[in-house]
């Protein structure tokens, strides 16, 4: 298997039922898998989606050894069962360690990985890709728009449009990264987990990945080929860190004194 597509989940049932529709009508072929990690769901996700309610635990099991969750593409969901905050970096790691895939393409749930995307990175073979950004929502049929007005709706302010577009900067959180390459960096650190919002870990993770190349021990990717991801407006493009468009993601708060955004 070529690419393992890896997703922390903590609650945002819709816009996991919006992102694997998505998912679903790309007909993704058998070098693709994905997998989501959930972070302590209420209810859980793989519950949300299969309501096996009543089933017993051998039963379960054998519904998704013989249905697994109906869609067309290779679907596994993982719990990391702990319920302390802001635990996405142990997440990625679990996701990391069950992977099936050479190359791992990871991001967070609120984004969006067009197909485009997909078979662009089904194609590298080199070290680390990284992405271009820019707002993009799916709606209830898990169908992709940049509609302005919709993308308004949702929150984003309407001055960056004019001044920006739909673009946005670059972030060291989406990336598709060779497996070995990944844990020979030593994956993401965990031991700040449960730290207050911001931990950190990406800024480490980029850090360590820049002096691996300064070293010579990897190589950057083309800046100019990096295909897009899509992210839907929340927190501070939407003028509040932790705004929530409809309610529909966690709800954690990014509201701490270690987070500069916020006291700015």
């Amino acid at each position: 298997m070529k690419l393992s597509i890896i997703v922390p989940v903590l609650n945002s049932h819709e816009i996991v039922r919006r992102s694997l529709l998505h998912y679903d009508k790309m007909f993704l072929t058998d070098d693709v898998e994905v997998i989501y990690v959930d972070d302590g769901s209420d209810p859980p996700i793989e519950d949300f989606l299969i309501k096996d309610e009543g089933l017993s635990e051998k039963e379960r099991e054998e519904f998704l050894n013989f249905y697994g969750y109906g869609y067309s593409f290779d679907l596994t969901i993982y719990q990391t069962n702990d319920k302390r905050d802001w635990t996405w970096a142990l997440a990625r790691n679990f996701g990391a360690k069950k992977a099936r895939g050479e190359y791992l393409l990871m991001t967070d749930l609120d984004y969006i990985i067009p197909k485009k995307a997909i078979e662009y990175a089904l194609q590298f073979t080199g070290d680390k890709l990284r992405f271009k950004r820019e707002f993009g929502i799916l709606d209830e049929n898990g169908d992709f728009t940049q509609d302005i007005p919709t993308l308004l709706k949702w929150g984003l302010l309407p001055e960056r449009i004019p001044e920006r577009g739909l673009q946005m900067p670059p972030h060291p959180n989406n990336f598709c990264m060779r497996k070995d390459l990944y844990w020979e960096m030593g994956g993401y650190r965990e031991d700040r987990v449960g730290w207050p919002y911001p931990q950190g870990e990406d800024a480490w993770f980029k850090r360590k990945w820049t002096r691996m190349v300064e070293d010579g021990k990897a190589k950057d990717d083309d800046a100019r080929l990096r295909p897009t991801l899509y992210m839907y407006p929340n927190g501070q493009f939407c003028g509040d860190v932790d705004y929530n468009p409809f309610g529909l993601f966690h709800k954690l708060s990014r509201k701490t004194e270690r987070n500069a955004k916020w006291q700015n």
